[in-house]
């Protein structure tokens, strides 16, 4: 079975890909910081009849990665890396002359350091898959400039910049930055408590993460929208 590595897992668009991908017989490994509600995601996505290894950390934490990757390789191997644990910066999301340098040091940690740092550790077993693939979880942010955004999407953007070098220097594998668009998540909620407004749930994009596992087009940036529409 083929077995992918999850971050930001318990919930939200994690949660909803870890799912999809279960019931397709994907082995899993689950991360998250929160090991109560990570324990229970991984219960649920256990009954599809696939093995999933679920450990709670920071993914900021060296050795924490290297877990995670070893628990991969007790499964099988990596054959999709999925970084989607990220940090704001700020909560809720302010100005750039109001945000604290700590946040910002936070988000670029999460959000491109310990991003990097996973598929470094993944690299050996992803090359050997053969039809490796790594998704950076990515967001408009880092193409567009919206008011109190700045902090999360310089981390964003940098992100996708990685993700395309990483395309240029493994040719073997697939390396997608993927912008999964307007979800209702605790993390958009968290940036803007404020927005009432109605916003599609994560499961609803999930078919676009999976068109991209199916087809495996070139590495590059999309977003979902323009994938379940079929462009």
């Amino acid at each position: 079975m083929p077995v992918a590595i999850i971050t930001g897992a318990s919930k939200g668009l994690g949660r909803a890909l870890g799912a999809a991908l279960a019931e397709r017989g994907w082995d899993l490994v689950l991360d998250a910081r929160t090991a109560e509600v990570l324990q229970g995601t991984a219960k649920e996505l256990s009954a599809y009849g696939t093995r999933v290894e679920a450990l709670a950390g920071d993914v900021t934490d060296a050795g924490h990665r290297a877990a995670l990757v070893a628990a991969a390789r007790r499964l099988g191997g990596v054959d999709l890396l999925v970084n989607n644990a990220s940090a704001l910066g700020a909560e809720p999301l302010v100005r750039l002359d109001e945000l604290p340098l700590e946040g910002l040091r936070r988000a670029l940690e999460v959000n491109v350091v310990a991003a990097l740092g996973l598929v470094q550790e993944a690299l050996p077993l992803l090359r050997a898959a053969g039809a490796g693939a790594v998704i950076g979880v990515s967001s408009d942010a880092a193409a567009e400039a919206y008011e109190t955004w700045g902090g999360y999407g310089a981390s964003k953007a940098a992100l996708d910049h990685l993700s395309a070098v990483l395309a240029e220097e493994e040719p073997g594998l697939r390396v997608w930055a993927v912008d999964p668009g307007d979800m209702a998540t605790d993390l958009y909620a968290a940036a803007v408590p404020d927005d009432d407004d109605p916003r599609p749930e994560p499961a609803g994009v999930v078919p676009a993460f999976l068109r991209l596992i199916d087809e495996r087009p070139a590495s590059g940036r999309y977003d979902a929208p323009s994938l379940l529409e079929g462009r």
